[in-house]
């Protein structure tokens, strides 16, 4: 295709977000692989086979409080004004107690624990003002846990206490899901990595975007720079089609230099080529030989909110993770934030608080899908629906904390 043809043929209509997403997961298969991992590198993995408790916890009768054990019978009718007495020995059988501790193992013969504060002990002796029925203060076997319990089934995300519930049940691995494959490849001619010269630009989309995905549970391979050549485009994305997801950061718009949207179509299909979202729509969203290719916009915010919108939820469904909303802050607008009707809008902004404690949103920019610190200097982005034509100040608006979840 001639830079006329290209564009010509760019953007004519656009997709609107949430039917590119769908046309993208479409695509999205999640992983059949799974690994065994150790406990203490289990944190944020996905089960992939219930797990099931091979034991109960506790797996011994316990003590529940400290005290005395004690046969129940031997309490029986014991007050205040008619105290019991038993002698302190270490066997538990008619008339006598052990001490014992919180979580200690219960005695053989006993069947009741006696709190320490409704005893009183004069050396041997010991006077018990308080009747316990038998299993009274007692945890019995299973009282956590059941054996042959299942705990969780598969697709759960592990969290820290799900691990040492697992510990507990004597695990030391858990079968998890493998992390989906994602390569990431930034492209253009004019950037580089250190000491820019005039014209030359630092790469920092690709890292950014390769940070994304490992926050977000997928394993990333961050590639070279890919200069704006078709076999050299080409090239990149016929090497890592073994990964589950192909990422890459720039060149997909209708510009002279704008090629990848064009080379992923020669290799594959391009099915969405520019979305109904600012900043951000010329992002492109294809597959090659069954894996997804996803080609995000050049400017580092535009980038960004391609990569929430649309690689965030195909990375999750890759892996078989649990779709999180990201969190969100109601806050009060301190200017207005315009929008163009049919398009969604992602308005950066910052939070603070008034003089009164309410909570205010400041719209650092609407505009500008270059300026990277209008993003990393701000605290989130409330996003305008195509239904809408903004937000007026003073308008209370969830603000969507895009980097605080995960």
């Amino acid at each position: 295709m001639n830079d006329s043809d290209r564009h010509r043929a760019g953007f004519e209509a656009f997709t609107r977000t949430a039917a590119a997403r769908e046309r993208l997961l479409e695509a999205v298969s999640p992983t059949a692989r799974t690994e065994r991992v150790a406990l203490r590198a289990a944190d944020d993995r996905v089960v992939a086979t219930a797990i099931e408790a091979d034991r109960p916890v506790p797996h011994y009768e316990r003590a529940a409080m400290d005290g005395y054990a004690v046969r129940a019978s031997d309490t029986f009718g014991a007050s205040e004004q008619s105290p019991a007495s038993l002698r302190v020995t270490d066997t538990v059988r008619a008339g006598t107690a052990t001490r014992v501790h919180t979580g200690s193992e219960l005695p053989e013969g006993a069947d009741a624990v006696v709190m320490v504060e409704a005893t009183d002990r004069a050396g041997d002796e010991l006077s018990v003002f308080e009747a316990v029925p038998e299993g009274g203060n007692v945890g019995p076997v299973g009282e956590d846990v059941g054996e042959g319990q299942q705990l969780f089934e598969a697709g759960h995300c592990l969290r820290p206490s799900d691990l040492g519930l697992l510990k507990a049940v004597g695990l030391e691995t858990v079968e998890v899901y493998a992390r989906p494959q994602v390569s990431v490849a930034p492209t253009g001619e004019e950037l580089v990595q250190s000491d820019p010269a005039p014209g030359e630009i630092l790469e920092t989309n690709g890292q950014t975007v390769t940070q994304y995905v490992e926050r977000w549970g997928g394993e990333a391979t961050y590639r070279d720079i890919v200069t704006d050549d078709a076999d050299e485009l080409r090239a990149a994305v016929e090497r890592d089609l073994d990964h589950d997801i192909v990422v890459t950061t720039g060149g997909s718009s209708v510009g002279d230099r704008d090629i990848v949207p064009e080379v992923v179509g020669e290799l594959g299909e391009v099915f969405v080529h520019g979305v109904a979202l600012k900043p951000g729509h010329p992002v492109a969203l294809g597959a090659v030989e069954g894996t997804p290719v996803l080609m995000l916009p050049g400017y580092p915010v535009a980038c960004i909110v391609n990569a929430v919108q649309f690689l965030r939820p195909a990375v999750e469904t890759a892996g078989r993770r649990p779709a999180v909303s990201l969190p969100t802050t109601d806050a009060r607008l301190t200017r207005k934030i315009p929008s163009e009707p049919g398009v969604r809008t992602f308005a950066r902004v910052t939070l603070d608080e008034d003089g009164d404690g309410e909570r205010t949103a400041t719209p650092t920019r609407t505009k500008g899908a270059g300026v990277l610190s209008s993003v990393a200097l701000a605290d989130g982005w409330v996003v305008v629906s195509e239904e809408r034509e903004g937000y007026a100040e003073g308008n209370t608006v969830a603000v969507e904390e895009w980097e605080g979840c995960r």
